[in-house]
C-alpha cells in the first residue's frame, strides 16, 4: 500500500474548532429573531456586506487546508472581526464602526492590463463565477501577532485563467478603493491610497493564494474587507489588500502602497521568515491573540514552505525576498 505523505502544516480535521460551533450560531441567532444578515451586526457590531450573495454561504471546507499548527484552535469571530488593520479607517484595531460607512452594493470590479479578457463586472456577478470553498489558514502580521481564520473564497487562480494573460505579464497588481468621503482616513495625505498590491504571476497561480469574499460560513463583513480580499498565507498580512475594485496583469513589478510609505522598512515580496527581522523589531516570534496573546514561534514562510518554497529558488535568500 502506498504511504500517504501530509504537508508538514497538515493536522487532521479534528484539531480544528468544530464546524458546528460556528454554524450553529447562526441558528440561535434566528431562532432570537436575528437572522443570518443580523448576525455580523450582533456579534461584530456591524451588518456583513455582501447581502445579495449571502445565499451561497455557508460554503464546504476543503479539508486540505486544516491550517491549525500544534494543535492552536481557529481564532474566534469576534476577535477576528474586531481587532483587524484597516488603514483606510484608522490606524487603531478598532476600525470596525467607521467601516460600516463604506459602501458595498453595487460593487464594481475592473480586470484589465495584459490580458485577452478584459472585463468590467459587479462582485456579485464575479463571485457566481467562482468555485467557493472554505480554507482554514494562519494569519500572521508583521507586527508579530496572529490568528487561525476559515475564510471563504475562491483560488486567485480561477481569476488569472478567466482573464486570459498575454505572455509579456509578468506581475499581478490589486487595488483596493479610494473613497475619501466614505473612508475619511484616506485624506491623510501622508499616505499614498488607493490600497496597492501585487503579487509575480507565479505567486498568483500557487495553490494557496486566496481571494477572500466571506468568512465564518457567513458574507465578508466591511472591517474584514468586503466585498473581496486577497488572503496569500505564507506572507505578512499587509500583503493582503481589503476592498479591492481593480486586479491589473502588467509586465512590471508593481510599486506598493507600503513600498512607497515606508521604502527602508517593506520590499514587494513580504515573506514570513523568523531569521530576517523588521528593521524595528524581531519576527522569531508572534503573539496568538485568539489565546490571549500566547507566544509562539514564527514558522518560515508561516508554516507553508512545502508550498511556496520553490517559488524563491536561487534567489538572494535574505533581506530581499522578506522585506
Amino acid at each position: 500500500m502506498t504511504p500517504i505523505i501530509r504537508p508538514d502544516w497538515w493536522l487532521p480535521e479534528s484539531a480544528a474548532t468544530d464546524e458546528s460551533i460556528y454554524r450553529n450560531r447562526r441558528d440561535i441567532l434566528k431562532a432570537l429573531g436575528i437572522g443570518s444578515l443580523g448576525a455580523g451586526l450582533a456579534l461584530s457590531g456591524g451588518l456583513p456586506a455582501g447581502a445579495d450573495t449571502s445565499d451561497l454561504y455557508p460554503v464546504d471546507r476543503n479539508p486540505s487546508y486544516a491550517a491549525t499548527l500544534n494543535g492552536r484552535p481557529m481564532t474566534s469571530y469576534e476577535i477576528a472581526t474586531t481587532y483587524n488593520n484597516y488603514y483606510e479607517f484608522g490606524t487603531s484595531k478598532k476600525v470596525s464602526a467607521n467601516a460600516q460607512k463604506l459602501t458595498t452594493e453595487p460593487w464594481p470590479i475592473e480586470i484589465g492590463g495584459l490580458v485577452n479578457n478584459p472585463m468590467m463586472l459587479d462582485f456579485e456577478d464575479l463571485v457566481r463565477k467562482m468555485p467557493l470553498e472554505e480554507r482554514v489558514y494562519r494569519l500572521r502580521c508583521v507586527e508579530a501577532w496572529s490568528m487561525v481564520v476559515p475564510w471563504s473564497g475562491f483560488p486567485l487562480r480561477e481569476l488569472v485563467k478567466m482573464a486570459d494573460p498575454t505572455s509579456d505579464a509578468k506581475y499581478v497588481r490589486l487595488t483596493s478603493f479610494l473613497r475619501p468621503d466614505e473612508a475619511r482616513q484616506q485624506y491623510r495625505s501622508r499616505w499614498p491610497f488607493p490600497y496597492v498590491e501585487g503579487l509575480e504571476l507565479a505567486e498568483a497561480t500557487n495553490d494557496l493564494a486566496f481571494m477572500v469574499t466571506g468568512l465564518y460560513g457567513e458574507p465578508l463583513p466591511k472591517q474584514n474587507g468586503a466585498p473581496m480580499r486577497l488572503t496569500v498565507p505564507w506572507k505578512y498580512g499587509f500583503k493582503h489588500n481589503k476592498g479591492i475594485t481593480r486586479i491589473d496583469f502588467v509586465a512590471e513589478k508593481p510599486t506598493t502602497f507600503w513600498m512607497t510609505a515606508g521604502p527602508a522598512e517593506y520590499g514587494f515580496f513580504a515573506n514570513v521568515n523568523p531569521e530576517v527581522p523588521h528593521r524595528r523589531w524581531s519576527q522569531a516570534t508572534e503573539r496568538d491573540i485568539g489565546r490571549r496573546g500566547q507566544q509562539m514561534e514564527t514558522q518560515l514562510y508561516n508554516g507553508y514552505a512545502a508550498q511556496v518554497a520553490s517559488l524563491y529558488t536561487g534567489r538572494d535568500s535574505g533581506r530581499d525576498i522578506f522585506f
